[in-house]
């Protein structure tokens, strides 16, 4: 069974550029539900450790928990799959999808940590080599090194950087969304009727 990945037209076509054309309704259900629920949990979270942000702190925290847990989910199923990894879509193209997550790196260095310079240049070093070497990789390795790095990635979080107040989930739904969910090439499974 072929699946058509072109995006259809009008407002269900912007909705396939994001989830993948033709995404299914619990494919959809997955990448929304949660995410939402992220959107309120993480503003949540951050007030009940009493910590003194502003409302557009916490609405920009609720994006990040939105964004990152949705780019998770999302990137994981098979229509998004397909969609993003279809032909034309090479190095230049998902390299680039990388870079724009050079502004989340900088909105938690810069208004959560204040300021904090070393955190944003050594994580945005570390987020452009890895997906280099993702990229870069023989599709066989692709998946143990883009792991080993989510690995490495986990311990920096721990081990290398004071954890950021409320925020001390950011690194590792990062690059979980980045390494693991939508730079890795699979195979997506088709979708197919159960049998009677």
């Amino acid at each position: 069974m072929t699946i058509d990945v072109s995006p259809r037209s009008g407002l269900a076509g912007v909705l396939d550029r994001f989830t993948g054309p033709r995404a299914t309704g619990a494919e959809l259900v997955l990448q929304f539900l949660p995410p939402l629920i992220a959107a309120i949990l993480a503003p949540a979270y951050a007030i009940s450790q009493q910590l003194d942000w502003s409302l557009w702190q916490l609405g920009l925290v609720a994006l990040l928990a939105l964004d990152l847990l949705g780019g998770v989910l999302t990137n994981a199923t098979a229509t998004a799959k397909r969609w993003y990894h279809r032909p034309g879509q090479g190095f230049a193209e998902h390299f680039s999808f990388v870079l724009v997550h050079l502004l989340h790196i900088a909105a938690v260095a810069w208004l959560f940590r204040g300021g904090d310079g070393i955190f944003f240049l050594s994580v945005s070093g570390y987020l452009m080599v890895g997906a280099i070497a993702i990229l870069r990789a023989p599709l066989y390795l692709q998946r143990p090194i883009a792991l080993g790095l989510y690995g490495l990635a986990l311990l920096g979080d721990r081990y290398l950087f004071t954890p950021t107040d409320g925020l001390e989930w950011f690194l590792g739904f990062f690059f979980l969304k980045l390494f693991v969910s939508h730079l890795l090439f699979e195979e997506p499974h088709q979708r197919t009727q159960p049998e009677s």
